[in-house]
């Protein structure tokens, strides 16, 4: 069974033509399973735009940032201008041979591309189309993260209770759609195992969002009242999520979410009595009675160091954690195991962060190495070559008529 299952998923054949975050990050995840992952990159743009989305510090002369390199491990580059007719076939013998295709297309362009789900479909009748959009296949505006937390509630919600709406710091409803999509995807390798026919599975940014509102989203549907910023704190426990200073300058935040451990954390800072104040006796009264709570634990635990207390608490089985920057989360046990290591073909070695974070315990079905982001126009040469058949001497027309991009021959440049 082991083998079955991992034989599955390397036989699966994953065409990449979306960009960015969201659609790559289904496509790392199918890498990651042990997929063949093709990355089709627009010769037009010089590839996906975030190849230059790069911090002050990161070296210009690279065609790989940190942000391209979070969702591209595992997978090969082909530097291709389907807006060509004859890319346009090159594409359509790869879908021939492919098993899913991701894709980010505004509603509408595909079908001018000729890269629509009823055209591919009718080369491949398995093909699986994964689409994801901004709003939906009826709406035509294109979708941008920082846009769609602000118009699925989000940004209201997040920030300080004196402070303005906040975005959250990572492209939240990117990811979110990607796992939409991932799990519509394998509900359709799924049909597909048991029917032979391929699907077309559609997830907008802005859907996936409002879908991951939960219970902030229900506590308006229930009360008619809007949820406001309440900076880290929870609407409905208190002490939950409420973060605090220690002796030592360092930050701990609290998930107390039952009146049982209210009671033990405050034997531990040794006020039992607060525990049975009829203002903080229940959480309901708590909730009622947040900022005096907060006041007494904050003078409390700003007496103790933060490593000192978090000990006591989690002897005490009380929820607390650190306040960890990126350098301490990757000290952790936890963020190790997820760490993946690459070496480009110069010898520089890389790091990044694996997506699928599940363990099977009976299977293996997580590929053990992956290589690193590829540069734009890696393979090229080696698809078309080895995947398609294409002679050697006519990958040399397409790299001078620029059709292609191969990273390690360009075309010779124009001479006067």
């Amino acid at each position: 069974m082991k083998e079955k299952l991992s034989g599955f998923f390397n036989k699966l054949i994953v065409l990449e033509l979306g960009s960015v975050l969201a659609c790559p990050a289904v496509g790392v995840f199918f890498a990651e399973l042990g997929a063949r992952v093709i990355k089709i990159e627009n010769t037009k743009t010089h590839g996906d735009v975030t190849r230059s989305w790069k911090l002050p510090i990161e070296d210009n002369d690279n065609d790989i940032s940190g942000y391209f390199s979070s969702v591209n491990w595992g997978k090969e580059s082909l530097a291709l201008d389907i807006s060509h007719p004859e890319g346009l076939v090159l594409l359509q013998q790869l879908v021939l041979k492919s098993d899913i295709i991701l894709v980010n297309y505004k509603p509408g362009d595909a079908s001018k591309l000729g890269t629509d789900y009823t055209s591919l479909a009718k080369l491949n009748p398995r093909l699986i189309y994964g689409h994801i959009t901004g709003y939906g296949l009826d709406n035509p505006r294109a979708g941008y993260d920082a846009i769609i937390q602000g118009e699925s509630g989000f940004t209201f919600m997040n920030g300080e209770i004196d402070g303005p709406p906040t975005k959250l710091p990572v492209a939240l409803m990117d990811l979110l759609a990607a796992h939409q999509l991932k799990e519509g995807i394998l509900l359709a390798l799924l049909r597909r195992d048991q029917t032979g026919q391929g699907e077309y599975v559609d997830v907008s940014l802005m859907q996936a969002g409002i879908a991951s509102l939960a219970n902030q989203a229900a506590n308006w549907q229930w009360s008619g009242v809007i949820p406001k910023r309440m900076g880290s704190d929870h609407p409905n426990i208190v002490p939950y999520g409420t973060i605090f200073s220690t002796a030592d300058a360092k930050e701990i935040i609290l998930a107390v979410g039952s009146d049982k451990q209210f009671e033990r954390l405050c034997s531990l800072l040794g006020h039992s009595e607060l525990a049975t104040d009829e203002r903080f006796h229940t959480n309901p009264a708590r909730v009622k009675h947040r900022e005096e709570i907060k006041a007494f634990l904050r003078q409390l635990i700003a007496q103790h160091t933060r490593d000192e207390l978090l000990t006591q608490l989690e002897r005490e089985q009380i929820p607390a954690g650190a306040i960890n920057n990126m350098s301490e989360v990757f000290k952790t046990e936890q963020a190790k195991s997820l760490v993946l290591r690459g070496t480009w073909p110069d010898g520089q070695v890389v790091e990044g962060v694996r997506h699928a974070a599940f363990h099977f315990h009976k299977q293996a079905v997580l590929r053990d190495h992956l290589s690193p982001p590829p540069h734009y126009g890696e393979h090229s040469r080696f698809i078309l070559e080895e995947f398609l058949g294409v002679h050697p001497d006519e990958i040399r027309r397409y790299i001078e008529n620029k059709l292609i991009h191969d990273h390690y021959f360009p075309p010779p440049k124009n001479t006067f």
